[in-house]
């Protein structure tokens, strides 16, 4: 246990915790092999990554001595963010009793830590006291006690552009200077740092974070119901959330944890497209791991990789009402989009745009030239005010319409916790606006940040009807796996409106499941209505889905349909086709309004799930999770230890470590798991 524990209220939150303070800290966004990185910021500081080698000695002091990880830890620092985390250990450190001094190993790393950033240290506030002397700080000059406007020092916006009200004028240096900020742009009152109660969500602390509810596919008879048809999906939110949930220490809601992103927000090795298809199918059959008498048909995508990049016309568009003060939002949001930034070519573009009680353009069209323009526009931003999101997201259009490239890639990328509660904000209401401009070849991204009143369902209804994706950033490392490792595929779009449908052959499968896509399910006629909206995939994309079978004959455990026999209708013959089912995909050229039909059939297949390729076992796996954590009714005999084993064998080279990482999360759920079930048979205990 922790040398020093603190004291949480909530019984089951309060064992979990403590349970959780035993662990090895968990690297949440990436494995601890990775090697250690830095990455450029707004700044042209070094970004700390959550898996630097300094960022984890932190992390482990604070574990160690004060028995929690402040939230900026968590989420990456600059070298600045980091030195002001070091002054607050070191600050605390000194509050320790004489008679329990550091390790000396311990005492030793934070000697060094100091010598690497005695720079940045020496910019920190530390009153002159004896214990400032013992751990080599100097007192400084005090900070200003007020943060500058948002838009200090900012260019006026252009004639032609619809800017925000004036509130900028010229001193008699002809600089510009701040009147009074309009309440989209006003500086935060400073709030106090490492707001534990805000970062842990415990049991009865405000929290309105608000998720879509998820009735799990049932089994279907294929003689009564023998098409499945669904809209892909890319989006990989759910997973790092999920994620967060866990780091946070508690098992996070079932509405949020959606199956197809949870086995999405991961590659696999598929085939790459021949001829000129935008996207390869590859498909396979094998034993369920959580059944051994039912099958796994597992079924993916592969993107083509762009040759040549199109240029891009982007409008960053950032909330930064009074909800996003919070380091886990809006300081997250701007280090995140720097990390796009140094990514941007000569040829493109950036607009930004910003919202709170009423919107405004920060920053109007810029070449990708200028990036430090570009950085110093987000740099500047802070937050205050009310949330007009949907004013926000209509001065993004027109911005990304006023520029738009014919042969480019038009995109709108939002970035908020989704908390709109001024305007037009109704879910009807955003839906048409947005669908709008997607048909006018405008697309949407959104980035959602934060806790506590996170708007999990709005956000994902945005990206849906925006032919956009949808991640959740919970770290720096996210932000650099989504807007940097994946960019190609969560930009460039190779292919639209992209569809599935799946026939089952009667005499081989009694019965079928789709594993998640609980909001992507289409009807059988929105197969071939080209009016039909769909799921998009990028450059390079996979994208996976997988079925549960129960072949004919099989004696399952698991409740069918029970349907009275029909009069009048008679089974859909299979004309004695050895074909477990037919697969048929739909979709449309990026700026096509037509769609192209690619079909194939799916073979039986008795292969044990110990033969599969790391692909099926993977992402079967990744399913096991989720439904463990869901609490399946289809869970079968999954296990958190099965997962591990089989995640295991299918781990492969996992050069970004994104699968141990994976692994790492299954143990820490495991360990959640078993501290919640202690905590129940404590309390029915006499």
């Amino acid at each position: 246990m922790n040398r020093f524990n603190w004291q949480r209220t909530g019984a089951l939150s309060a064992t979990l915790l403590m349970t959780m303070g035993a662990c090895q800290p968990l690297n949440i966004a990436q494995a601890k092999s990775q090697p250690p990185t830095k990455i450029k910021g707004c700044n042209a500081e070094s970004l700390l990554l959550p898996a630097h080698q300094d960022v984890e000695a932190l992390r482990q002091l604070y574990e160690q001595y004060l028995g929690r990880t402040p939230v900026e830890i968590e989420l990456g620092l600059s070298r600045s963010e980091f030195a002001q985390s070091l002054a607050q250990l070191a600050a605390s450190l000194e509050r320790l009793p004489k008679d329990q001094p550091l390790r000396a190993t311990d005492a030793a790393l934070l000697e060094r830590l100091q010598r690497d950033y005695a720079a940045e240290l020496r910019q920190v506030d530390q009153p002159r006291n004896e214990g400032n002397r013992r751990f080599g700080f100097s007192p400084q000059r005090p900070r200003p006690t007020s943060l500058p406007p948002a838009l200090s020092g900012a260019q006026p916006a252009p004639a032609n552009e619809t800017a925000a009200p004036p509130q900028l004028s010229r001193d008699s240096g002809g600089r510009t200077k701040s009147m009074a900020p309009p309440a989209s742009i006003a500086a935060p009152v400073p709030e106090p740092r490492f707001q534990g109660k805000d970062r842990l969500h415990l049991p009865g602390t405000f929290n309105t974070e608000d998720y879509q509810r998820i009735n799990e596919n049932p089994f279907f008879l294929p003689q009564r119901t023998p098409l499945s048809t669904f809209s892909i999906d890319v989006d990989t939110a759910s997973y790092s959330n999920v994620r967060r949930f866990i780091r946070q220490g508690q098992l996070p809601p079932k509405d949020a944890v959606r199956l197809e992103e949870l086995i999405n927000y991961f590659d696999y090795d598929y085939a790459s497209p021949q001829g000129d298809q935008p996207f390869s199918v590859s498909t396979e059959v094998a034993t369920a791991p959580w059944n051994s008498t039912h099958k796994l048909v597992h079924i993916g995508l592969k993107g083509r990789e762009l040759e040549q990049e199109q240029p891009s016309n982007l409008v960053f568009l950032i909330d930064v009402s009074g909800s996003m003060k919070r380091p886990n939002k809006l300081a997250l949001v701007k280090k995140s989009l720097c990390l796009l930034v140094h990514q941007l070519k000569p040829q493109d573009r950036v607009s930004l745009v910003v919202y709170a009680g009423r919107a405004g353009i920060v920053l109007p069209s810029t070449p990708g030239t200028e990036k430090a323009k570009i950085m110093q526009a987000i740099d500047r931003l802070e937050a205050g005010g009310s949330t007009a999101g949907a004013a926000g997201i209509k001065l993004a259009y027109e911005m990304a319409e006023r520029h738009f490239l014919k042969n480019g890639n038009n995109r709108v990328i939002l970035a908020t916790d989704g908390d709109f509660n001024v305007g037009q904000s109704s879910d009807a209401e955003l839906e048409r606006l947005i669908e709008q401009k997607r048909d006018r070849n405008v697309f949407l991204t959104v980035l959602g940040y934060g806790t506590g009143n996170y708007k999990d369902n709005k956000m994902e209804l945005l990206a849906d009807k925006g032919n956009g994706n949808y991640a959740y950033i919970d770290t720096l490392l996210e932000a650099q796996k989504v807007l940097v490792n994946d960019l190609r595929g969560t930009l460039f779009t190779i292919a639209k409106d992209v569809k599935i449908q799946v026939e089952f052959n009667p005499q081989k499968v009694q019965a079928y499941r789709l594993i998640g896509y609980e909001n992507r399910l289409l009807r059988d006629q929105d197969f071939n209505d080209d009016q039909k909206d769909a799921g998009e995939i990028g450059s390079g994309h996979t994208i996976t889905a997988l079925y549960e079978v129960i072949p004919t004959g099989v004696n399952s455990e698991v409740e069918l349909p029970n349907i009275d026999p029909l009069k009048f209708q008679k089974p859909t013959a299979s004309n004695n086709s050895s074909d477990l089912m037919n697969l048929k995909l739909r979709y449309k050229p990026p700026t096509g309004n037509k769609s192209q039909l690619i079909s194939t059939a799916i073979a039986d297949g008795n292969r044990s799930i110990q033969s599969a390729t790391d692909n099926l076992k993977f992402s079967a796996a990744v399913a096991m999770y989720g439904m463990i954590l869901r609490n399946s009714d289809y869970k079968g005999e999954a296990t958190f230890t099965q997962v591990l084993a089989l995640a295991e064998q299918a781990k492969g080279k996992d050069p970004q470590g994104y699968r141990t990482a994976f692994m790492q999360l299954v143990e820490r759920s495991q360990t959640l798991q078993q501290a919640r079930t202690d905590e129940t048979k404590a309390q029915l205990a006499p």
